[in-house]
């Protein structure tokens, strides 16, 4: 049979079509409910990890929900018990780790660290460092609300609201999209997952760095006594959600400027909608943060700044899934479409079901994962035990690692 939207053939028992993703199967209707990047998951889904880390959503995304889990527990944990120096530390830096991690196994540098990781982590938090320093120590305005009893020392002022809310959003966006740009302008980063991957990690940079020197006085305090609520909800905020909130709107926007297919789209109207969403959800995410600091005690200020937190930070979570799932949907018809080109692999055998891939898949037609998030043929060759050196004939097509090993065959093709 045909598929009723490509018009690619298609064999009468799949799931999927394995050139546009279409769900085959009366009734089941793919855009409604299953997420491309991972089909045991609908598009509307708060999951974390199948959205900031595309690439390892069909492979093996629980062992980077237990990293975080783990990360996230130990900062707790030494927040609750006073150590603040150790809880700061860990909560800066514990979503960039994971996530350079993740870079280093999707092999998502092509060969190139260097440049991927000074371009979005190091230039990005060299950036944060020295814009964090201006406003929080030459500007005439203090971060802190409250004496040390937990009195306010006054209410919200203007010229304070204005730098927190609006200046540092914006200028913060701006340098967070720099070196994220710069990669996806590069023709083996040009791919729509490359530029959302390099908005993230820029995002959580900018967060580490910015986290560290606005509670520096935390880091050189030592033990404090212990107020497990407050503590706890400032580490979570600071080194759980700014991170997440920074990213996934820099990712949304350098995404968009990636764009589909081969090549980048750069500055389209599609970008600057997308920089605008980003720099709104900052803005509003700041507005937050800085009026609820006046609400009832210190404790209860913070809970309502985590809450209102996960609120941006799930709004953005849900967009950034919508515009992964359209966009390899939409590239992979606009592939289909295009006479023998075609964005998949050779046959193999999916990574996440096992089952049989046909020629030129762009999606698993059992499953109906995407081929497109896989790790790329660098590592995954590695991983097959490819002999050193040996790359495969397209460099930005992925490849089936889990095929079973062919019998060796001599020159008369014996075995």
């Amino acid at each position: 049979m045909d598929c009723s939207r490509c018009l690619s053939p298609v064999p009468d028992v799949a799931h999927f079509c394995h050139r546009c993703g279409l769900d085959l199967v009366p009734g089941d209707q793919r855009g409604q409910r299953r997420f491309a990047l991972a089909p045991d998951e609908p598009v509307a889904s708060f999951a974390l990890i199948s959205s900031i880390m595309p690439r390892e959503a069909g492979r093996h995304p629980q062992t980077y929900r237990t990293a975080f889990t783990i990360t996230l527990v130990a900062a707790l944990v030494a927040a609750i018990f006073g150590a603040m120096p150790i809880a700061v530390l860990i909560a800066a830096f514990a979503i960039p780790i994971v996530y350079i991690t993740y870079l280093y196994d999707v092999n998502l540098w092509e060969d190139e660290p260097l440049t991927v990781t000074g371009l979005a982590f190091a230039l990005t938090g060299a950036l944060a460092v020295v814009f964090t320093l201006l406003w929080t120590r030459a500007l005439p305005l203090t971060s802190s609300l409250r004496a040390p009893d937990g009195s306010l020392l006054a209410g919200p002022q203007w010229s304070t609201f204005l730098i927190l809310a609006i200046l540092v959003p914006v200028v913060g966006e701006i340098i967070r999209q720099l070196g994220p740009v710069l990669l996806a302008a590069r023709p083996q980063f040009d791919d729509l997952m490359d530029g959302l991957t390099f908005g993230v990690v820029s995002g959580v940079a900018y967060a580490c760095f910015d986290t560290l020197v606005r509670h520096w006085d935390l880091l050189t305090g030592g033990l404090l006594t212990p107020e497990p609520a407050q503590f706890a909800s400032l580490v979570f905020l600071e080194g759980f959600i700014k991170p997440l909130v920074m990213g996934t709107a820099t990712g949304l926007a350098v995404a968009e400027f990636s764009g589909l297919g081969k090549g980048y789209d750069g500055f389209t109207p599609r970008y600057f909608a997308a920089a605008a969403l980003a720099i709104g959800a900052n803005v509003l995410y700041s507005t937050g943060i800085y009026l609820l600091g006046y609400v009832g005690a210190p404790s209860v200020a913070l809970a309502l700044q985590v809450l209102w937190g996960l609120v941006v930070a799930g709004v953005l979570i849900l967009r950034l899934r919508t515009v992964l799932h359209t966009g390899l949907l939409e590239g992979a018809l606009e592939s289909a479409a295009r006479d023998g080109e075609a964005p998949g692999t050779e046959m193999g055998f999916c990574v996440r079901c096992e089952m049989p891939l046909l020629p030129d898949s762009a999606f698993c037609s059992a499953c109906g994962v995407s081929v497109r998030a896989w790790a790329k043929a660098p590592a995954m060759v590695a991983a097959a035990g490819a002999p050193p050196g040996e790359a495969p004939p397209d460099a930005d097509a992925p490849v089936a690692t889990d095929a079973p090993a062919q019998p060796e065959t001599d020159e008369e093709g014996q075995s």
